[in-house]
C-alpha cells in the first residue's frame, strides 16, 4: 500500500460540504436556483409564441 504520510490529517482538514452555512446562504441558494429554473423553462417556453 503507497505511503500518504505528506496528506494532512483527514481529521483536521475542512471541506465545504462540512461547513455550516446559514439563511442568507439558503436564500442566495433558493434565488439562483429559480434564475436558473427560469433562464431554463420558462425563456424557451414563452420564446415559442
Amino acid at each position: 500500500m503507497d505511503d500518504h504520510s505528506h496528506e494532512p490529517d483527514p481529521d483536521e482538514r475542512v471541506t465545504s460540504p462540512m461547513q455550516g452555512f446559514g439563511s442568507r446562504e439558503v436564500g442566495i441558494g433558493a434565488v439562483v436556483t429559480l434564475v436558473g429554473l427560469l433562464i431554463a423553462y420558462a425563456v424557451p417556453f414563452f420564446a415559442t409564441f
